[in-house]
């Protein structure tokens, strides 16, 4: 896994269009599709948001599908295979397993449909046509690298709960994982799962389905084991808003570090508010706005989008969201958290 060392620009990946030229292919209406994990996470909610809006400003007919829950492997399989046969031109993918989805993302590409994964890249990453994402990896850096800085000569001794989205596999789940220990200083034995590290101040590791009542599950589980944590890395800011409950039933709210990555608007609120220390934000309304524009751009001359200089992937941006700056991890403020958030 190639370790990235920079990257908050948000690079341009697709020459403007014109709304004209791109609300029509060969004179027919352009469809596409937006396949999402769930449509209750409020980062799935604010990417149908920026998909929607793109659509309507170029003419392009959207229809949006979603798991029930996160990990609906089979709902994501039938929503393909419906716009294969609505004769969609392009496909926006979230894909709750990205291995098992392949063979139905080939189906869609052999029918001509351009697919664009946004923000979990397919495994193999070049199963898709693109990938539009946040570097998921840099995302759990910069939070493990605050971590460490934050607790300075005590990190040495730091006692930490892992707060996962689901089983290890080829996934941000992993990425972001390992990326939050590599940045800790902890080496992570296989960079492609997590769970086979050795290091001891490592508690364990345990799933959170990605909401609070699993994170505050998980951090349950994990205080069991030892109710002396100290540091807890979530996957996301549900699962840091339940692992806070866990940790305020036992008084400990006050005493524990808790970092997460995605920087919605609720997520940045609960920073303000002391509940998260800081998280890496992600701009999921930027990865579909762009993926509707690529999927124009496909339609119009069958141009396809390319990766940022440097990647296997267009990225989207990361900023890490603290008010209690660390030297030598570059951060954004609240306030600017607040402004930016999701946009």
């Amino acid at each position: 896994m190639k370790k990235f060392l920079t990257g908050t620009a948000i690079a341009v990946a697709t020459a403007a269009l014109s709304t004209a030229a791109m609300a029509e292919s060969h004179g027919e209406k352009i469809t596409a599709c937006l396949i999402t994990k769930t449509d209750t996470n409020p980062f799935f909610v604010k990417m149908k948001e920026g998909a929607t809006a793109k659509a309507e400003e170029l003419g392009i007919e959207l229809k949006s599908f979603a798991g029930k829950v996160d990990g609906d492997h089979e709902t994501q399989v039938q929503a393909i295979e419906t716009c294969i046969a609505d004769g969609a031109k392009g496909i926006l993918l979230t894909a709750s397993d990205t291995s098992s989805i392949v063979p139905a993302v080939q189906q869609a590409r052999d029918a001509g449909i351009v697919v664009i994964a946004l923000d979990t890249p397919l495994d193999p990453i070049d199963a898709a046509d693109a990938t539009f994402a946040t570097d998921n990896f840099l995302a759990g850096e910069l939070i493990g690298k605050w971590a460490a800085a934050k607790l300075g000569d005590k990190a040495a001794d730091a006692k930490i709960a892992m707060l996962d989205l689901a089983v290890s596999q080829p996934t941000v789940g992993v990425l972001r994982d390992q990326g939050f220990l590599t940045g800790f200083g902890i080496d992570v034995k296989d960079p492609n799962k997590w769970g086979d590290e050795d290091d001891a101040r490592i508690v364990g590791n345990d799933v959170t389905a990605g909401n609070e009542e699993g994170g505050r599950r998980a951090m349950e589980n994990l205080l069991a084991k030892d109710p002396m944590i100290d540091v807890v890395y979530t996957i996301n800011e549900p699962a840091a808003a339940g692992a806070y409950e866990a940790l305020k039933a036992i008084g400990r709210e006050g005493d524990v570090l808790i970092v997460s990555v995605d920087g919605g608007c609720p997520g940045v609120q609960n920073i303000a508010d002391g509940v998260i220390g800081a998280t890496s934000q992600q701009y999921p309304l930027l990865m579909a706005s762009k993926g509707i524009e690529a999927i124009a751009a496909w339609a119009k001359d069958g141009t396809k989008p390319q990766p940022t200089e440097g990647k296997a992937f267009f990225d989207t941006g990361v900023a890490l969201v603290t008010d209690q700056p660390a030297e030598g991890v570059e951060s954004i403020s609240v306030q600017e958290g607040t402004d930016r958030c999701w946009g």
